[in-house]
């Protein structure tokens, strides 16, 4: 069974790699998290600045240590930039074998294929050595963009749960993706993956 213990393993593509964020990304991350174009439909704290952000890479790292979920900051290779991030909020291996996929990406590198990139890094990590059988994704519905992202790369939309989540503007439903291993599996025999 696959245990974090805060390793967060670096994973390379074509133009992007996933690393372990630290206090030095908490500038670029607070571009990210602070931009309500971005966040409108995350259930983030509100980021007033970088010192925010810190902390935020910091509970995130805490989290991985604990074994309760793993964040990649999402990096252009080419320049060293860091752009966004992604990764499993939390997981459940034993029986289940699952985890939920999250992501956010700074607005000027919306539609240009990273964040795509980053989740089928993600995906291919989740099943090759975490072991999973199901990949989650829990969206708000008004999220229309994100709705056809997940389609557009593979993931199946199972429905909508009412008053899913809670956040500070009140209860809010969640349309529900997965991905499933077969389906990553079949994606990659296609050259699709």
């Amino acid at each position: 069974m696959y245990i974090c213990e805060g390793n967060i393993p670096e994973l390379e593509g074509r133009r992007i790699r996933l690393r372990r964020m630290t206090a030095e990304d908490a500038e670029a991350m607070f571009r990210c998290w602070s931009d309500s174009a971005t966040t409108a439909y995350l259930d983030l704290p509100v980021m007033h600045s970088a010192e925010d952000a810190k902390a935020l890479i910091q509970w995130l790292f805490r989290l991985a240590e604990q074994d309760e979920a793993i964040r990649w900051g999402v990096e252009i290779i080419e320049t060293g930039e860091l752009i966004g991030s992604c990764g499993f909020n939390i997981w459940q291996l034993k029986g289940a074998f699952r985890a939920e996929f999250g992501c956010e990406l700074t607005r000027s590198y919306w539609g240009q294929g990273f964040m795509s990139e980053a989740a089928k890094l993600a995906a291919d990590f989740g099943y090759s050595s975490m072991g999973l059988n199901r990949i989650e994704a829990f969206v708000d519905p008004r999220n229309e963009r994100a709705c056809r992202w997940f389609a557009k790369i593979g993931y199946m939309r199972e429905g909508v749960l009412r008053e899913y989540r809670h956040t500070s503007s009140g209860y809010v439903d969640a349309a529900v993706f997965s991905l499933l291993r077969q389906d990553w599996l079949k994606a990659r025999e296609r050259q699709e993956w």
